[in-house]
């Protein structure tokens, strides 16, 4: 599987190609950040993350898209203009009929640290490390990208479990009420050979047998 990680933002967006294979391997493609001017409008910063995004699921074609969950943040105005840039990395994704999953801050530095509380110095340190990089990326943009690609070729697996197995379940569930159903219809069907009698019907009988 080939996943494209992205740290949206619209100062520095960073932006990671990984491959997955066999068991927990993985392998980098492609690391960058992609930067836009902080004096340009908005509708032309967003443009020009929209035409680098773009282009790199044209040079690249991942499988699926990995983007980090935007929270609220103490500048609004920053928290606005991250989500803004998800939203358009997102767009771009489903142009393409590409999957896209977000995940959250802690479930990335626990994916590749084993703790949700890692600072930005450990989770780069642990995704060099595990890419086997000859250095550690830079920015930490470029890095957090590379990790939300490797987060989500890890979970992936158990997702996939989980999802089967909620489905299943779903199945079953289905089958028994179906079930109960067909009991409950089936214990409220009259016996064969007729109507049920009627208490007329039942004195009349008693009225025969008595003559």
């Amino acid at each position: 599987m080939r996943v494209l990680g992205v740290d949206p933002g619209l100062t520095r967006l960073g932006i990671a190609v990984v491959d997955g294979g066999l068991g927990r391997a993985v392998r980098a493609v492609a690391v960058d950040v992609i930067r836009t001017p902080a004096d340009d409008e908005l509708a032309t910063r967003l443009l020009k993350v929209a035409d680098g995004v773009e282009a790199w699921l044209d040079r690249h074609r991942p499988d699926v898209v990995a983007i980090e969950r935007v929270f609220s943040q103490h500048n609004v105005r920053t928290a606005m203009g991250t989500a803004q840039a998800a939203g358009v990395v997102a767009l771009a994704a489903a142009r393409r009929d590409l999957p896209v999953m977000f995940h959250t801050p802690s479930e990335v530095k626990a994916a590749v640290t084993g703790s949700g509380r890692a600072d930005k110095a450990q989770v780069t340190t642990m995704v060099t490390r595990l890419l086997r990089l000859t250095e550690a990326p830079k920015p930490a943009d470029a890095a957090d990208a590379l990790a939300l690609a490797i987060c989500h070729l890890w979970r992936a697996p158990v997702r996939n479990r989980m999802a089967e197995a909620e489905a299943r379940a779903a199945e079953l569930a289905k089958a028994h009420r179906a079930r109960l159903a067909e009991a409950a219809k089936s214990g409220g069907r009259r016996p064969a050979g007729g109507a049920a009698a009627t208490p007329n019907s039942r004195a009349a009988g008693s009225r025969a047998v008595g003559s």
